[in-house]
């Protein structure tokens, strides 16, 4: 045991916080929170921490944990490779790491310790110790998005021209737009088909086999010109059959959910003027009190009612909000949130008597959104807001946990930011295909970035509490100056740039057309996941044609032609660093779960982030570097330092002030210019 100069420490993780952004927000006067943590602290001025590499969620929140890079805790992308090239594995959890994190050293010396919705091997805990808590870490998101999202988010639209209540799908714009729905081109909701909600849920056992990503219009890269998003739709008529006295004039509508299995009757309502301004929600007809109220402008979340999954019923909790109503009661528009299982969290926080002290605290999770790229009332109004209602429940439970149940030592992380940018961050700048000026995009990130100050400012009192507090986040995104290429993705084997190498050839049919299946008899090398590239060697994979002897010399060829392409728009390079499995090591890559080659797409042509350098600088003031701020206990106040602070260098530096044993595969170094007392004993 070393010197303890702090008793207390929290790390407020926040996803995709892009350090350029919040130092330019923060001149701006529309962070000022986070201007209060930095005036008190001691960082770099430019809050840059160096990142490691890929720049993607789990391996890096899995590094800044155990204070080493991916090459050594094995965490190397998004997926993992499986027994052949075109397979993947999911590989957010804490079974594909191979090191140990701070917080089992923590809960070793005795600390009462959280970790928080880690989603860099966290779950299931790797410790049994008593002091450690976890909660889920399964996946990004919000809390609970894979274990309990039971439905889909939709628009809810009703008036007194629609002809049918019924669930339809359409594109984003068309679900945004204050007309009824009709007379576009829509398909009913086939019951049968399984959701994204189904999807997600069971995504930390998810493997995928023989995925191609063909072109642009795939992948991370898509322009997402429009989802094809869910919207229920209802009549309007004259409210009729209620087993209570409703008030005069009143007007009713039918929401369904979960694939129609779910029916709740609506009351469209007059104020004292006489103007029909709100809408009651009900069980059924038979019920005297309301499930809800709505108001326009209001989230209303907590709502539990029924849910179907998998054809079983369960009870789960939504938020939702009236978007528009009609003076005359004609027409209401509605958001209606995914449904969260109010008991499936359970069943990822350890220990899980934990989770009543949570639901006590904030209630039950809430749900995420990912539905707005182009429309101002969708992003802000809509994504947003729902986000905000995730980081009120987070902040209510976290500090309750703090405050009220001794928690000593707390790891969280937040992942608004990452999600909500994913939507229209390449929108910043015009590259042919916004539906807006770019100014309404930046409006966007401002917007963002004030909701993450607020999350931030939630946690402002701790400076006065004798707390530690590092604000982290594991990469950012760039605006790409250009449109990204066709290599790098991390949700399958881009077949793009490598099949113009002729280095991935795909299969022909009888007229002699390309089809998206890949042919091994002639396949040198794929690109599966962000950042790697695996040879098809004769004796290792399945269908491999490469001699072993001659492996060297195709890698020496693959980088050769990777470094000669060139970008047909601008005659530029698109590849900025190509490296041996051996030479990754460079970049904190290599070993058995990287590819024969490691790569990097070249500033300008990324997706938005997971594909490049951690240096890497896009448009509008963004960038992929992690942020780095530190204030509290034991740290220097109002200080600023010309350290280069790594990714490594947050689980040392916590423990150095915790004064325990450092995690055995730790790299990193504690940040002692920051100390307020240095190293000395």
């Amino acid at each position: 045991m070393g010197k303890v100069r702090s008793e207390k420490m929290f790390v407020m993780g926040l996803d995709g916080l892009d350090p350029r952004l919040t130092k330019k927000y923060v001149e701006m006067g529309i962070m000022p929170n986070t201007k209060k943590f930095i005036e008190a602290g001691a960082q770099r001025d430019d809050l840059v921490m160096l990142g490691g590499h890929p720049t993607v969620t789990p391996p890096m929140w899995t590094t800044l944990a155990c204070g080493c890079y991916a090459n050594v805790h094995g965490v190397t992308g998004f997926w993992r490779q499986g027994k052949e090239i075109d397979e993947m594995l999911y590989n957010v959890g804490s079974r594909g790491c191979a090191a140990e994190p701070a917080w089992n050293c923590f809960a070793e010396a005795g600390k009462k310790t959280l970790v928080w919705h880690w989603p860099g091997s966290s779950w299931p805990p790797t410790s049994d110790n008593p002091n450690l808590s976890v909660v889920d870490g399964v996946a990004p998101g919000v809390v609970g998005a894979s274990t309990c999202t039971r439905d889909e988010e939709c628009m809810f639209k009703a008036s007194e021209d629609a002809t049918e209540i019924t669930l339809i799908k359409g594109t984003a714009d068309q679900a945004a737009m204050k007309c009824v729905i009709k007379d576009v081109n829509v398909e009913k909701v086939d019951e049968n088909s399984i959701t994204h909600a189904e999807l997600r849920s069971n995504q930390q056992n998810m493997s995928m086999k023989g995925r191609l990503i063909m072109g642009p219009e795939e992948g991370l890269a898509a322009t997402f010109e429009g989802a094809n998003i869910l919207t229920a739709q209802s009549t309007i008529i004259p409210a009729h059959g209620w087993a209570m006295d409703v008030p005069e004039g009143a007007k009713e509508m039918v929401l369904l959910t979960s694939k129609s299995l779910v029916r709740r009757p609506f009351l469209i309502l007059k104020n004292e003027q006489g103007v029909y301004d709100h809408v009651a929600m009900y069980k059924n007809k038979k019920a005297t009190e309301p499930m809800a109220v709505f108001y326009k402008g209001k989230m209303v979340s907590n709502i539990v009612d029924d849910a179907f999954f998998k054809d079983e019923k369960t009870i789960a909790a939504r938020a939702m909000k009236l978007l528009d109503i009609a003076e005359d009661g004609s027409e209401v528009r509605m958001y209606v949130s995914g449904a969260m299982d109010c008991e499936a969290l359970r069943d990822v926080v350890s220990p899980s008597s934990l989770y009543d002290e949570l639901v006590a605290a904030g209630g039950y999770p809430p749900p995420q959104s990912t539905f707005g790229s182009h429309q101002r009332e969708m992003v802000i109004d809509c994504m947003l807001d729902t986000w905000r209602l995730s980081g009120e429940y987070q902040a209510a439970c976290l500090n309750h946990c703090m405050n009220d149940l001794g928690y000593e030592v707390v790891f969280s992380h937040y992942h608004m930011v990452d999600l909500v940018e994913h939507n229209f961050i390449r929108f910043m700048t015009d590259k042919g295909y916004n539906k807006n000026p770019e100014s309404e995009y930046e409006y966007f990130m401002e917007e963002l970035y004030k909701a993450a100050d607020e999350y931030i400012g939630k946690f402002l009192h701790l400076l006065d509490e004798d707390w530690t507090v590092f604000i982290v986040s594991d990469h950012a995104q760039v605006c790409p100056k250009h449109n990204a290429v066709g290599i790098g993705d991390m949700n399958g084997i881009n077949v793009g740039i490598m099949k113009e190498l002729g280095l991935t050839v795909l299969k022909k049919d009888e007229n002699g057309k390309e089809i998206p299946q890949i042919d091994w008899s002639k396949t040198v090398a794929v690109a599966p996941r962000e950042n790697h590239i695996y040879l098809n060697i004769k004796g290792r994979n399945e269908h491999g044609i490469v001699e072993p002897k001659d492996q060297y010399e195709w890698e020496e060829e693959i980088i050769t032609r990777l470094y000669g392409y060139k970008n047909p728009a601008t005659g530029k390079r698109v590849i900025s660093i190509a490296l041996r499995n051996r030479e990754a090591v460079l970049i904190g890559l290599g070993g058995p779960e990287s590819g024969d080659i490691c790569y990097c797409v070249a500033e300008g042509y990324n997706q938005d982030h997971a594909d490049c350098l951690s240096t890497t600088l896009g448009e509008k003031d963004t960038s992929v570097s992690p942020i780095f701020i530190a204030a509290g206990k034991g740290l220097k106040k109002a200080y600023t330092t010309d350290r280069i602070i790594r990714e490594v260098d947050l689980a040392p530096t916590m423990i150095a002030l915790g004064g325990v044993r450092m995690p055995a595969q730790c790299e990193g170094a504690p940040v002692y210019q920051i100390l307020e007392e240095g190293l000395e004993a």
